[in-house]
């Protein structure tokens, strides 16, 4: 059944855990889908995990909608969040209003997600105004790297950590659905989800959270590059991947595949005929 922003806020009622994870292309979406995944988050971590890059920064809004698109043609029930990237928001409310806009009509998704608190709430309650369902993400927002100093764990102090619960008050009066928590204490993660009538999403933030998400290279062991504390390796996919790859290499070099299975037959009286 369709997955909706209904969903989500049955979820948080009910006490039922969401499960959400990344996807950019369409065959990893259907198999994700058929696995019963509530949601797919196309991330800008197609930066990192598919275009190669050092960050998320560089992700335009074309990289987005091209994969969004393929994600929700492989996903029939999970609801596809298509993350708004850097600069897509930020620049004004009628900038964030068009963009999401242009990923709900041409990436096909089903909500857009966008980094911020207070400072983007604006833009939120514009995006919801316009009927398109937003999820928020506070804590370590990636976008906003440069101004952290690196990749940290957020709301360690007194005053962060009341900033981060301000924050997320902010967002769901603004009219966000859901809520991304990445990289927060898990204290303080649970604190939030209590105080907040939306559900909250954690990625390194404790399992108190009402659902959890990871980008699927990374519980499959195929991103390497950094793996970091929070994720957990579901299968080593990647070294599989990696001994299939050296095993078809040897085969077509000993001449063992294709074999004659693998072929297409042709009378041998018309092969005759060519000679």
């Amino acid at each position: 059944m369709k997955k909706t922003v209904s969903t989500f806020q049955n979820a948080k009622q009910s006490g039922e855990k969401l499960t959400m994870l990344t996807a950019y292309d369409y065959s990893t979406a259907k198999l994700i889908d058929e696995a019963g995944i509530d949601s797919i988050l196309v991330g800008d971590s197609l930066g990192n995990v598919i275009l190669g890059y050092e960050d998320t920064i560089s992700v335009t809004m074309e990289d987005m909608i091209h994969h969004g698109a393929a994600v929700a043609r492989g996903a029939k029930d999970a609801l596809v969040v298509v993350d708004m990237p850097f600069m897509s928001y930020q620049t004004s409310v009628y900038d964030a209003v068009v963009n999401a806009g242009r990923l709900m009509k041409e990436g096909r998704a089903g909500a857009v997600k966008l980094e911020g608190g207070a400072s983007v709430c604006p833009q939120i309650k514009a995006i919801t105004d316009a009927g398109i369902p937003v999820v928020a993400h506070l804590g370590l927002t990636p976008q906003s790297i440069n101004a952290f100093g690196g990749y940290k764990v957020q709301g360690k102090s007194e005053a962060a950590a009341k900033q981060l619960i301000e924050d997320a008050l902010a967002v769901q009066e603004a009219g966000a659905f859901a809520v991304v928590l990445e990289c927060v204490p898990s204290k303080l993660a649970a604190m939030i989800t209590e105080k907040l009538d939306i559900p909250t999403i954690g990625i390194g933030a404790g399992n108190a959270c009402d659902g959890q998400v990871l980008v699927y290279q990374d519980m499959l062991g195929m991103f390497t590059d950094y793996v970091p504390k929070f994720v957990k390796q579901f299968a080593d996919v990647g070294n599989v991947m990696k001994e299939a790859f050296a095993a078809y290499k040897k085969e077509v070099a000993d001449g063992t595949f294709p074999a004659e299975e693998h072929g297409y037959k042709i009378d041998d009286d018309v092969i005759e005929k060519l000679y």
